[in-house]
């Protein structure tokens, strides 16, 4: 091996090892919480900087800085984490987004509080914790590599911590105290954090933003060992950190030169790419949460004071109207994240990518340097700018139509920094690059009223996204993706649409803040600007373009009128809380009001107390009287029945409070067959049949060769117990599962492979067993998604007449679905099927969560479907309710139809089998 050879191996492996350290403190952290800790990075940064204040700055020994750094700062930093931001999350249902919200605003915190402490400056005189001797670096990694394994595989705590990775719940009921597992883990990946921040502070520089990116990048490792394979992870860095160093040596001649360079001195990225987009997944659940998203009531005349404020800047002048100018231009770059994220509901923390390209196009343009573009003048460039970028929303859009949640997260996260390193960090793409203001808007009073032109252009485009057909279809992919598409919305489309607008969006506000300051700046859309700015949006209100424009102010006027930072680290704070309120510092100051008044609340004398009995009184009364009047009996409604579970004897007599529907009479079985003769005739061939469908799971067989016909004008039930396979079959009949081999056929044509938001528009129409309303729309919207985007003839009055038939057109139209009674949920849902006008109809336990009362409401109804020719198929436990509705029930068991007929045969069949001998 050659000198050079051997000199950049002893390199990479020096870069690999810092790499590995991140990756084995990324994966315990994840195995023992569940959560991907995007503040490492930041960690490491704060742990170098004390390390380095310690023994530079006090004069300390380096081995007593290194032990109250890394043995008692980082962990104490992990546990409280733990115990502060992380462990009221998980008590609160750990939802992933929330997570990922106060993760990210852990990292906005510390960047922002080093910078205030230390200033934004970079320092390159870190103390060298371990000789640049890359085999004691690689030591340390192996040493704790085979400690993490040797505990995690052979001690007690080790077999707790793999029971609570399984199963959270199910460990805790073991006895198992999970809250001391989780914050064991993160005690220790805050120690390889620091220790990686320590190890690698004397090679590069050492600031707030450089080095929690450059860590952050390196979580390539982690994702690519699947979070899980600790040997994986290391074998993986070293491999990489080899592979950077060695292609430095490379020079092609020409063009191949600096793109090579390029990825040479950003292989980790590279390999963060690749991991995001091409490995499988980390992380599949809801892309938000639904508090988050959910619509913030907005203060009282708040709008009348936003748009004073944003005139007041008119009257300024000098650096105050200078630094105003930015205000706008971050205005509509946030709303570009209020379109993604709030209205999409999709995690996006790329966008400061778009708003860089936005202004380096602009910028090209203006300047004559576009490939095959003549020179533009600054709007115009502007305009076409936008265009450009437009499309490039793709990059992100395209990924998040199979990802969600965290897995979404990394590849938005990787394609920001993949165009933060390759494009502009790049000389040939950035170099003597200048932009100047539109002619006539050169003055900062001129630009500034441009500005607001823009703004509200922005705002108005923003707002046609959250009203009409597209603005509830997109708050019905936000709110619940699969029901979305039950419901006939294009969801692939949709999420394209969202990124690709949100794009435009920021480009453009991009463009705007390149032109106010004059340049392009690169380090103004570095990823680091990206997490700050989502945090931001999420903190003030996903869905509220109010929040986007308090949000942009505070960003700029903060940094602006103080020492830099202060504005990342009070986003920081506020997103460290999102777990305790998730509807932003609004409803914070709402809940601690609500406090205040109760504790300053005048008490009563006895003598007012048994006064105020008297007066309220009446008033119960004619409550009481009404609801009598109105019928409804203030009984609970039964809980919903888990599969397998046995059906229920009796029923409570009414429901949640409200009336159930009235349906017409059903008529009986003979009538219902001879009255829809006609409606087989018309009908026939509109029979939904599989052929030998067949599903596994890995070795789990879930369907082994159904064959099965649900006919018009029939109610065909499924039954069976618990794994059947009945979920399985009805997924693969509505589209939400592909079946691994067979058919699944529709008046003569094979939809096997067409999603579900296709067979819905084909008519065939499905609910949940679990509810999928739209929380945010109100009831009559639920509904009209339905007959939206089925292309009923006349939306509203397809609306209408579902609304009646499940008695929601009173008022009880205009109430957000949030909040109702289950038993109204379950009229909601099928309203909003019925809608489409289905020829097919798939219920998954309808009757779950029902009453007696409304169970026999819902058996009249489907049974006047059933006449009227829809073919319908139920999976359903209450044995109670087949026996009355079905035509047809077939029974599973392991993945197979053992028996079927009509519903007193199979019935008594079963019920003698089950009998005692």
């Amino acid at each position: 091996m050659s000198s050079l050879t051997y000199d950049l191996t002893l390199a990479g492996l020096s870069v690999g090892s810092a790499a590995a350290l991140t990756g084995i403190g990324l994966i315990v952290t994840y195995r023992a919480t569940g959560v991907l800790n995007f503040a490492h990075g930041a960690i490491a940064m704060v742990c170098a900087y004390v390390l380095r204040q310690c023994v530079v700055e006090w004069g300390w020994p380096l081995w007593a800085g290194a032990a109250a750094t890394l043995l008692l700062l980082a962990p104490a930093l992990g546990v409280a984490l733990e115990r502060w931001v992380f462990r009221p999350l998980s008590v609160l249902g750990g939802d992933p987004a929330q997570t990922l919200v106060a993760s990210i605003g852990v990292f906005v915190l510390l960047v922002g509080g080093a910078a205030l402490l230390w200033g934004q400056g970079a320092r390159d005189d870190a103390p060298e914790l371990v000789s640049s001797d890359p085999w004691g670096q690689l030591a340390v990694v192996l040493v704790l590599a085979v400690g993490v394994g040797a505990l995690i595989r052979w001690t007690r705590f080790g077999r707790e911590l793999r029971a609570v990775v399984d199963d959270r719940q199910l460990a805790v009921l073991g006895g198992i105290d999970a809250d001391r597992v989780a914050a064991a883990g993160w005690a220790f990946g805050s120690f390889t954090a620091g220790l990686t921040g320590v190890l690698l502070a004397p090679y590069v520089r050492l600031d707030p933003y450089g080095l929690p990116l450059l860590v952050m990048e390196v979580v390539a490792v982690a994702v690519a060992a699947r979070m899980r394979s600790l040997p994986l992870a290391i074998g993986v860095a070293l491999a990489i950190g080899v592979g950077q160093s060695q292609l430095t040596r490379l020079h092609p001649p020409g063009w191949a030169e600096p793109l090579l360079q390029a990825v040479g001195a950003n292989l980790f990225v590279v390999a963060l790419l690749l991991a995001a987009l091409a490995l499988p997944r980390v992380g599949t659940r809801d892309a938000l949460p639904r508090t988050a998203t959910a619509r913030v009531p907005t203060p009282p005349g708040a709008w009348i004071v936003a748009v004073v404020l944003f005139l007041l800047p008119l009257g300024f002048a000098g650096s105050d109207l200078h630094t105003s100018v930015q205000v706008p231009a971050l205005g509509v770059v946030l709303l570009s994240l209020v379109v993604v994220t709030g209205r999409g509901g999709q995690i996006s923390l790329g966008q400061a990518a778009y708003a860089g390209l936005g202004a380096l196009f602009t910028a090209l343009l203006a300047a004559g340097r576009f490939p095959g573009v003549l020179r533009l003048p600054e709007l115009p460039a502007l305009a076409l700018a936008v265009l450009l970028v437009a499309p490039l929303g793709l990059l992100t859009g395209w990924p998040a139509i199979t990802r969600r949640g965290l897995a979404l997260a990394l590849a938005t996260f990787a394609v920001g920094v993949g165009v933060s390193r390759f494009v502009f960090a790049q000389p040939y793409a950035t170099a003597g690059l200048s932009l100047d203001r539109p002619a006539g808007f050169e003055g900062d009073r001129a630009y500034y009223v441009l500005e607001l032109a823009l703004l509200a252009a922005a705002l108005w485009a923003t707002r046609l996204l959250r009203t009409g057909r597209t603005g509830r279809a997109l708050a019905a992919m936000r709110d619940h993706e699969a029901g979305a598409a039950a419901a006939g919305v294009r969801v692939p489309s949709l999420k394209l649409l969202a990124f690709v607008a949100g794009a435009a969006l920021a480009a453009l506000g991009g463009g705007l803040l390149g032109m106010g300051v004059r340049a392009f700046d690169p380090g103004a859309f570095d990823p680091v600007r990206g997490l700050l700015w989502f945090a931001a949006v999420m903190v003030l209100g996903a869905d509220s373009t109010l929040g986007a424009l308090t949000a942009a102010a505070l960003l700029v006027g903060l940094d602006a009128g103080a020492r830099g930072g202060v504005a990342a680290a009070l986003i920081g704070v506020l997103a460290v809380l999102v777990g305790r309120f998730p509807s932003g510092p609004y409803e914070a100051l709402l809940t601690g009001a609500g406090r205040l008044r109760a504790r300053r609340a005048v008490r009563l004398t006895p003598a007012g107390v048994e006064v105020r009995r008297r007066l309220r009184t009446p008033e119960r009364r004619t409550t009481a009287a009404a609801a009598a009047a109105e019928g409804a009996q203030p009984v609970q409604s039964r809980p919903a029945a888990a599969e397998g579970a046995q059906p229920l004897q009796s029923r409570p007599a009414a429901a949640n409070g409200a009336h159930p529907p009235q349906a017409p009479p059903a008529p009986d079985h003979e009538t219902r067959t001879r009255d829809a003769g006609g409606k087989h005739s018309a009908a026939a061939g509109r029979v939904l049949t599989t052929h030998h469908l067949t599903a596994r799971y890995d070795t789990f067989t879930a369907l082994d060769g159904i064959d099965l016909t649900v006919h018009p004008g029939r109610i065909t039930a499924v039954i069976g117990p618990n794994g059947a396979g009945k979920t399985t079959l009805f997924n693969c009949l509505a589209g939400t599962h592909r079946p691994t081999h067979g058919q699944v056929r529709y008046a003569d044509r094979d939809i096997t492979r067409l999603p579900a938001h296709a067979r819905t528009r084909l008519g065939i129409a499905r609910t949940f067993q679990q509810l999928a309303v739209f929380p945010s729309l109100t009831v009559a919207e639920n509904v009209r998604v339905g007959a939206e985007q089925t292309h009923a003839p006349d939306p509203e009055t397809a609306t209408h007449h579902a609304l009646r038939l499940l008695a929601l057109d009173g008022p009880l139209r205009a109430l957000p679905a949030a909040g109702l009674p289950t038993g109204a949920l379950r009229r909601v849902e099928l309203a909003r099927a019925l809608a489409g006008n289905p020829r097919v109809l798939l219920l998954d336990e309808p009757a779950a969560g029902l009453d007696t009362a409304e169970v026999a409401a819902l058996a009249r109804v489907l049974k006047a479907l059933a006449a009227d020719g829809t073919a319908l198929l139920v999976v359903e436990h209450d044995l109670d309710l087949v026996a009355d509705l079905a035509d047809v029930v077939h029974v599973m068991a392991a993945g197979r139809i053992i028996a079927s007929g009509p519903p007193e045969h199979v019935l008594d069949t079963l019920g003698a089998q089950e009998s005692p001998a």
